[in-house]
């Protein structure tokens, strides 16, 4: 009766660790490192508890993607400053901050591999800039979403609406009149404006998120944006944009879609 209530409290209390041994298969094919930090899975995903590779490297984040788990503050503020350098936020939420005009980016990153992301990120959809990145910044920009993701639970709010062109060619919007040929812009309420590359784009332009361009380093307003409208050159030498004429009505008009586009769900 003695030994086999030992041998039962002996297996009781050996499970954790045979469990524990288990849930760390990836160390019979790879050497251990920052061993400090946890689990494998804590950095790198997968599923450490299969030998199976196919199973064990399901959603795996592979060592250059996982970089921002090391917590190194000149990596983090790199990758940090890619996203502010192309101003992701003025369409999308990182790290709980941003314009609500286009996916939540914590919320793709918590449910896309890191090859999806990039794959999003060189084949950029409609209305989505392609910034031309290299191999670094990409990778860097990988980390940033992945490091913005962490504290990411569930996206409460509805799906953003998706638009599709318009098929009604005799209703064109004064943004897509006057602008578009040269620019883009993401609204809630209209959708994709535009359908030119020449020009930056216009989403989010008066928001906390939009690069501070005007008159060196000044943030845009509507107010700005009709003393450009009049002489661009003025503000830019070199400017390539020629002056629009607009009646007031077109001008309220613009003012409506841009500051909509700019303001309505903002984090």
């Amino acid at each position: 009766m003695g030994s086999s209530f030992l041998i039962i409290a002996m297996m009781l209390f050996s499970a954790p660790v045979w469990a524990n041994q288990a849930r760390q298969m990836c160390l019979s094919c790879h050497s251990s490192h920052y061993t400090e930090r946890g689990k494998c899975s804590g950095c790198h995903r997968g599923n450490p508890a299969s030998e199976r590779k196919n199973i064990a490297h399901a959603g795996l984040i592979a060592s250059k993607y996982a970089q921002y788990t090391i917590g190194e503050p000149s990596y983090l503020n790199g990758a940090n400053n890619v996203i502010e350098q192309y101003s992701c936020r003025r369409c999308h939420i990182s790290n709980g901050r941003g314009n609500r005009l286009a996916v939540n980016l914590d919320a793709s990153a918590a449910r896309k591999t890191p090859e999806e992301l990039l794959s999003s990120i060189r084949r950029p959809v409609n209305n989505m800039p392609d910034f031309r990145l290299n191999d670094e910044q990409v990778t860097l920009l990988v980390n940033a979403i992945l490091a913005g993701s962490q504290t990411y639970t569930s996206d409460a709010d509805a799906p953003v609406a998706v638009h599709f062109i318009n098929a009604n060619k005799s209703i064109i919007d004064i943004f897509t009149r006057t602008c578009g040929s040269c620019h883009r812009l993401l609204s809630e309420r209209g959708g994709a404006l535009g359908f030119g590359d020449i020009g930056p784009n216009l989403s989010g332009l008066f928001s906390a998120n939009y690069p501070k361009t005007f008159r060196g380093e000044k943030a845009w307003t509507f107010e700005n944006i009709k003393l450009w409208l009049k002489n661009p050159r003025e503000f830019k030498f070199w400017a390539g944009m020629r002056p629009i004429k607009l009646t007031e009505k077109e001008l309220k008009e613009l003012e409506s879609i841009l500051i909509i586009s700019s303001y309505s769900n903002i984090f």
